[in-house]
Order: C-alpha cells, then sequence, then structure tokens
C-alpha cells in the first residue's frame, strides 16, 4: 500500500498491486486494473518510488501458506 495526495489535498491509500500504469497529464493520474483512475498531487516519479518500495518492502517478509509453522501462529 502506498499513501498519496488525492488534489484536494485529502491523503488516500492505493494498492500498489492493483496499478496498471502511471501518467503525467500534467497532473499525476494513477490508473488501476480495476478500471479505477486517480488524480494525485504526488509526481510521477515519486508514485513510482513509492510503488518500488513497497514491492521491495513485501518482499522481506514472507507469506504464510498456512499448515505449522506458520509465521502467524502463536
Amino acid at each position: 500500500m502506498i499513501k498519496v495526495t488525492k488534489l484536494n489535498g485529502r491523503e488516500l491509500v492505493v494498492n500498489a498491486d492493483l496499478i496498471e500504469f502511471v501518467e503525467s497529464t500534467p497532473d499525476t493520474l494513477i490508473s488501476l486494473t480495476t478500471g479505477r483512475k486517480i488524480m494525485v498531487l504526488e509526481e510521477l516519479d515519486d508514485v513510482v518510488r513509492k510503488a518500488i518500495s513497497y514491492r521491495t518492502q513485501a518482499r522481506i517478509y514472507p507469506v504464510p501458506t498456512g499448515g505449522t509453522g506458520s509465521v502467524f501462529e502463536g
């Protein structure tokens, strides 16, 4: 998830896995795989940087597959 700012100044958290593409029109437009489009105040490069950082962090933590030995058991 990445935090961005809508044009009205309100913060929004976007699931970075759903980003299909980002374009500068000149405002930054995030298009999601769901078909939704979101205009944000962040520059295109900042959105890309946040998405890459999110994906890098997501790889650090294992995804539990169930069964014994799950990182969430306790």
